[in-house]
């Protein structure tokens, strides 16, 4: 399988970016699918997650509210629309699929960078 993030760049504080994930390889609904991003000298976190055909979403609380995770089931794509965004939001954001059952099987993209900067 193989996941492909897109959409990064150098934004404004205040400013908005939305990332995008391709996906191919897997059978897209089988999969869990969840953004995560990784700071200089931090490690990984966990930004938002959305369960089967999206009508469960989850945030980290430092996003909640200015951060949307969707899917297009039809593309195969996870979304992340990212509004309002802070210096302290800069990393290389991950996308990750982990299947629904079978735990053990997940998969990662290379990652996007987002620096957010005046």
């Amino acid at each position: 399988a193989q996941l492909v993030e897109s959409g990064g760049g150098l934004v404004q504080p205040g400013g908005s970016l939305r990332l995008s994930c391709t996906t191919s390889g897997l059978t897209f609904s089988w999969f869990d699918m969840s953004w995560y991003r990784q700071a200089p000298g931090k490690e990984r976190e966990f930004v938002a997650s959305i369960i089967g055909a999206g009508a469960t979403t989850d945030y980290a609380e430092a996003v909640k509210g200015r951060f949307s995770i969707s899917r297009n089931s039809a593309k195969s794509a996870v979304y992340l629309q990212m509004n309002r965004l802070k210096p302290d939001d800069t990393a290389v954001y991950y996308c990750n699929a982990k299947h629904r059952w079978e735990r053990l099987e997940e998969y990662w993209g290379q990652g996007t960078q987002v620096t957010v900067s005046s």
